[in-house]
């Protein structure tokens, strides 16, 4: 089989980042798989002497990189949040993005962002996911998706105040929600997945007692996705449905808000969480937690998740291929 390959970039130069990815090449890439780096030489060495490995993986077999320089080394300030790791984030992704839209590569990972410096250094979108479709010109449906082993969730809204969240919701959000899941976890090489859809309501509403979204919005939704050919059911209260999903009853569970699953799944196994950045064009993937400021630098940071993010990006660049 002739693979595709995947692009790899650093993340935020303060975090975790470097280091994860020093860990991945050295440790837990697969040997035949096709990888392009982006990224500045001098963060790569850094990553690589934090993780007490050699940078040689840059020159590896199966690996093309390209160099870029986004950031002085004086301008690397280990755990801060400062505007120049945001810039240096946002011209990795561009590049990366750029190298997917040309047909170089299938797909990416990257290591840890900060969203904070990233807003500094002119993000001008709400996250990383809304700023890959704008700069890919791309205005289908995205939503994040969490994954944890071959257990995925997706949320109907993401980024809201709580309090905004009922009139939100509709049948149509819902349904877009259910069919990408379905389509990334099919993607993911998971045969015939099946997927379940949480209340919004404590009990489901408890037969309208505590609200009618169930009744009025969730429940039809879920009648329309099933007529479509959907392997959905619900909705489930969402202080039982994860343990369906833990006994692996369901492959996917489709969430109101965003703390509803992302609670869960980080309890379930925060070291092993892997975000999809879900509906671009491309696969994309990350590990689920953030950049680490408390332990940047010395060398523990785990790379269960990275392994695990990079094992998903190859798997679903493939899928697609095929």
């Amino acid at each position: 089989m002739n693979l595709q390959p995947i692009g790899i970039i650093p993340g935020d130069p303060n975090g975790i980042g470097p280091e994860l990815i020093a860990k991945l090449m050295t440790s837990h890439r697969d040997p035949n798989q096709p990888l392009v780096i982006f990224g500045d030489q001098h963060l790569f060495e850094m990553g690589a002497k934090q993780a007490g490995v050699s940078a040689d993986f840059l020159s590896a077999s199966h690996v093309e990189y390209r160099p870029m320089d986004t950031i002085t080394p004086s301008d690397v300030s280990l755990a801060e949040v400062t505007e120049v790791a945001g810039r240096s984030t946002l011209l990795q992704m561009d590049a990366a993005l750029n190298a997917c839209q040309a047909g170089d590569i299938g797909g990416f990972i990257f290591g840890p962002f900060n969203k904070a410096a990233m807003h500094m250094a002119g993000l001008g979108c709400e996250d990383e996911l809304h700023y890959m479709a704008k700069h890919l010109g791309f205005d289908g449906y995205i939503c994040e998706l969490n994954v944890m082993g071959t257990l995925f969730t997706t949320r109907v809204t993401s980024h809201i105040a709580l309090k905004d969240v009922a009139q939100t919701i509709t049948e149509e959000r819902i349904l877009e929600a259910i069919d990408l899941a379905h389509s990334i976890v099919a993607r993911s090489g998971i045969e015939e997945p099946t997927i379940s859809v949480c209340a919004l309501n404590p009990h489901a509403g408890d037969g309208g007692n505590f609200g009618r979204e169930e009744i009025d919005v969730i429940a039809p939704a879920v009648e329309r996705a099933r007529k479509a050919g959907m392997p959905v059911d619900g909705p489930w209260p969402s202080d039982t449905i994860f343990l369906r999903a833990r006994d692996g009853r369901t492959n996917a569970v489709v969430t109101m808000y965003h703390d509803q699953g992302q609670i869960a799944m980080k309890l379930m196994g925060f070291e092993r969480g892997v975000t999809v950045q879900g509906g671009l064009p491309f696969p994309v993937t990350t590990p689920a937690h953030g950049t680490a400021f408390d332990i940047v630098g010395q060398g523990v940071a785990d790379v269960g998740a990275t392994k695990a993010a990079y094992d998903l990006v190859c798997t679903m660049a493939r899928e697609t291929v095929a």
